[in-house]
């Protein structure tokens, strides 16, 4: 399988059917830090999306209810097509925050297919191995997309398509030039706020305030199938 760097738009292996995409916004944002890549989230979802067609493009994150950055990035991501699965922090007894969405992504990844004709699962979580035969046994194509040194060897194993995000690094970054009231907010991950303000103090009101203007990517089709969406590129 080839990526057509040209043209931007699609992975060139066939037709891929309506699309699923399916995020896990802090495995994910720990391995990109691992490889220093700051996401541009509606460049990755073009890339995993290839020829196919947006069925749904889910992101699931723990939050904060009183941080204000974070609430900031989330706005960002809903108004640029994708549905924001949110689960509350909770605090254990060492003093460390978490919130687990292990089984909201199994249960949705479940609950659409048959719906969808290819699954895209963004983690490299071992404890997806089941998850990923499951919807495998109901006739869906799975792929998951993650870098090669932080996901687990066995979910590799059992997807249908491995998509190694550090070899198209270059495809999904966030341009560093782009700045401005347009630029695309950064992922702000849950353990990492404090009070509304992160923990290099950056107020988000700025990207907060340009997701109001920000267009979608996300355009309605105009035929039958109601629950697809198009992918377009503005720029």
């Amino acid at each position: 399988m080839q990526f057509d760097s040209g043209t931007s738009s699609s992975w060139q292996f066939g037709h891929r059917g309506r699309v699923a995409v399916f995020i896990d916004g802090n495995n994910l944002f720990h391995a990109a830090r691992f490889h220093t890549i700051d996401i541009d989230y509606n460049k990755l979802l073009r890339v995993l999306l290839g020829d196919g067609r947006l069925l749904r493009a889910f992101f699931y994150t723990g939050v904060d209810a009183g941080a204000e950055r974070q609430q900031g990035f989330l706005l960002w991501m809903r108004r640029n097509g994708f549905r924001v699965v949110q689960k509350e922090l909770k605090t254990f007894y060492d003093g460390t925050r978490k919130a687990n969405l292990d089984v909201e992504i199994a249960v949705d990844m479940l609950s659409l297919a048959g719906r969808y004709d290819t699954a895209v699962l963004v983690s490299g979580d071992e404890d997806f191995v089941y998850a990923i035969n499951a919807v495998a046994y109901k006739g869906c194509r799975v792929e998951v997309a993650g870098f090669r040194s932080n996901t687990a060897p066995r979910l590799i194993d059992v997807a249908d398509f491995f998509i190694d995000l550090g070899d198209i690094a270059e495809l999904i970054r966030k341009d560093v030039t782009q700045a401005g009231e347009f630029e695309v907010p950064s992922f702000v991950p849950p353990e990492e706020v404090s009070h509304g303000i992160a923990k290099n103090g950056e107020n988000f009101h700025k990207n907060a305030r340009a997701a109001a203007f920000t267009s979608s990517i996300v355009d309605r089709d105009n035929d039958d199938d109601s629950d697809l969406v198009r992918v377009t590129d503005d720029r």
